[in-house]
């Protein structure tokens, strides 16, 4: 199969390069590379024939339109987004026309070629999303997210990746367009991109900075190892009914705090300091605007449909990433001069 994947010189995005190449697929890679992409995600891959790479912004519908015109590909999977809640507070307006304007123009340019190929029953459009375009959870462990929970959106990010959602789902009701869709929760692993939460926890531990932990840290996350979320969407890809979504989690609920600790004891094992703790360096700073209380999945639908789950809990997947950053200074350390890298964003 030939999968044309948006923003796969991303975090997300080139979780799925890698393993989508690794099980014999051809790989159309369109990023436009910007601050948050990196080409040595994928540079492992690069080199092979199954391989090609397009640099081009998915708001460019003529582009776009020679993009699928070239490549004929069996499939879309859309990765591409501006994802940073932070940033989305400081820039919304990036966020709506990446996001939304963008979704637009890819779905329009993939209609387009579906049509002009005769309409195969085989192509299929396969949206990935977030968990966050359902706002936030009481502390009920009861309570989680399904494919049927409202949207709810609660910054400018979450709600440019709803109106993406509700984009996605009038094309396939409206205009027939095969299309399956999937939000997930929050993703870590190698090849972070260094502003968000783990990787900057990793990165400050490890150079004797403050750990920032906004509020009090009570705020809880379901948490998901990026190789089995890539697993995930080739899976819902694949074998998915057309038209529906698929919640994917990490069946891991921690706090923010309970993640920071965690992280802190990792190092503690694995890098001890000369003296003193990790957790020493924990910092409360003051709360994100609008700052969601809990995200949780419940994973009934692509468990029993599909037959998938994740393959490693928190506490191993989280051991994993901290190696790979121990590992992979050369990989990180260039990123870190990129704009906004480093500097507390979204504080309204």
């Amino acid at each position: 199969m030939k999968l044309l994947i948006t923003g796969g010189a991303g975090f997300i995005g080139s979780a799925v390069v890698r393993l989508a190449m690794s099980r014999g697929h051809e790989v159309v890679n369109l990023d436009v590379l910007t601050y948050a992409a990196c080409l040595d995600n994928v540079a492992g891959v690069a080199d092979m024939p199954e391989y090609a790479f397009e640099q081009a912004d998915i708001c460019d519908r003529a582009r776009l339109d020679q993009i699928f015109k070239t490549h004929k590909p069996d499939a879309v999977m859309h990765l591409a987004a501006e994802s940073h809640v932070d940033r989305s507070i400081d820039s919304p307006g990036s966020f709506i026309e990446t996001n939304i304007t963008g979704t637009y123009n890819l779905l329009e340019a993939a209609r387009s070629y579906w049509v002009s190929e005769g309409r195969p029953e085989a192509f299929r459009f396969h949206h990935i999303s977030t968990d966050e375009v359902f706002g936030s959870l009481p502390a009920d462990p009861s309570i989680q997210f399904t494919e049927t929970t409202p949207y709810d959106p609660r910054s400018p990010y979450s709600a440019s990746k709803a109106a993406s959602d509700h984009l996605v789902r009038a094309w396939h009701e409206t205009y027939d367009l095969p299309v399956v869709l999937t939000n997930c929760s929050n993703n870590y692993g190698p090849f972070h991109f260094p502003e968000k939460l783990v990787p900057v926890i990793i990165l400050n531990a490890l150079a004797g900075k403050p750990l920032p932990i906004y509020g009090d840290g009570s705020n809880v996350r379901d948490w998901l190892y990026v190789e089995d979320h890539a697993d995930a969407l080739l899976l819902v890809l694949e074998k998915g009914v057309l038209g529906e979504s698929y919640n994917i989690g990490g069946e891991n609920e921690l706090s923010n705090l309970e993640l920071v600790k965690t992280l802190c004891g990792i190092l503690d094992e694995i890098r001890p300091k000369a003296s003193g703790a990790y957790a020493d360096q924990i910092t409360f700073v003051t709360d994100r605007p609008g700052h969601d209380a809990r995200y949780a999945i419940d994973p009934t639908r692509i468990r029993n449909d599909l037959g998938w789950r994740p393959s490693v809990t928190v506490e191993e997947g989280l051991r994993k990433t901290v190696q790979w950053y121990l590992d992979n200074e050369n990989w990180w350390r260039k990123l870190q001069d990129r704009d906004g890298v480093g500097k507390r964003l979204g504080t309204g």
